[in-house]
């Protein structure tokens, strides 16, 4: 009976210790990006002589950006408008913040793929200049 009493209490303290592990290995649901975005709908922004189009893309959902502006380059652009951020580097401005999502390879696996009419530009967007009407695109890839 006594055995059988260590056996019972064994085999509970196991079971508990098992919970507890299962329990503390859970983690929350993924949180869409778009929570944290700043703008969730199409949105003109700026002034100024000349106009860059960018479409941001972050979990199958884009947003339209058309901003006004003086600036020479995308990266001026759309800085000044306070749409992007990131750190200088080696290669210019590695942009980590867009729109308020953030895409930062070494922690999540995603960054902020930069491109025009479908197609990685070879230039950062510090960069890249353009013409007045051109369409950019800035879609979070992992």
């Amino acid at each position: 009976m006594r055995k059988t009493r260590k056996l019972l209490w064994g085999i509970s303290a196991v079971l508990i210790l098992c919970l507890c592990f299962t329990a503390c290995g859970k983690t929350k649901e993924a949180v869409s990006m778009w929570e944290t975005a700043t703008y969730k709908t199409d949105t003109t922004l700026g002034e100024g002589a000349k106009t860059l189009l960018v479409e941001v893309t972050a979990e199958e959902k884009t947003v339209l950006f058309t901003v006004h502006t003086d600036a020479e380059t995308v990266g001026e652009a759309l800085t000044d408008e306070k749409l992007i951020s990131g750190e200088e580097g080696a290669y210019g401005l590695y942009v980590k913040v867009v729109n308020g999502m953030t895409a930062d390879y070494d922690t999540t696996g995603t960054y902020w793929a930069f491109s025009k009419g479908g197609t990685l530009m070879m230039e950062g967007v510090d960069a890249a200049t353009f013409s007045d009407g051109e369409t950019f695109e800035l879609t979070c890839t992992a």
